[in-house]
């Protein structure tokens, strides 16, 4: 499911040329690159929070462009997912593998408030 999603994704950074130069070249932006644009996104989460939105409101520019912290959740998830299409990390299955091993976490493991 996220795999396929991740594949749709990537299919569409790469037509908009994401991952050419404009003479056509492949270019890649490198992993800690890309974690540093991920960790962005929540950023911009953060300040549509401070600038007083609700984490559900969705609202538009005048150009017609979403905006609000779904939207930035958004951002980050499809930043992921191109990564992981990029990366051919199968997602799928690694959600899978971690989702298994919660469900054997004791209740609030190591103690931690959050």
């Amino acid at each position: 499911m996220l795999n396929a999603l991740a594949k749709e994704v990537h299919d569409l950074a790469v037509e908009k040329g994401w991952y050419h130069t404009d003479a056509g070249d492949r270019i890649s932006r490198g992993l800690p690159e890309v974690i540093c644009l991920m960790h962005s996104e929540l950023s911009e989460a953060l300040e549509e929070f401070r600038n007083r939105h609700a984490a559900t409101e969705v609202y538009f520019r005048e150009d017609g462009k979403p905006e609000g912290i779904p939207i930035e959740f958004a951002d980050l998830i499809i930043r992921v997912l191109d990564t992981c299409a990029e990366e051919n990390i199968d997602i799928d299955e690694a959600v899978r593998i971690k989702h298994e091993f919660n469900k054997t976490r004791s209740r609030r493991h190591g103690g931690k408030r959050a």
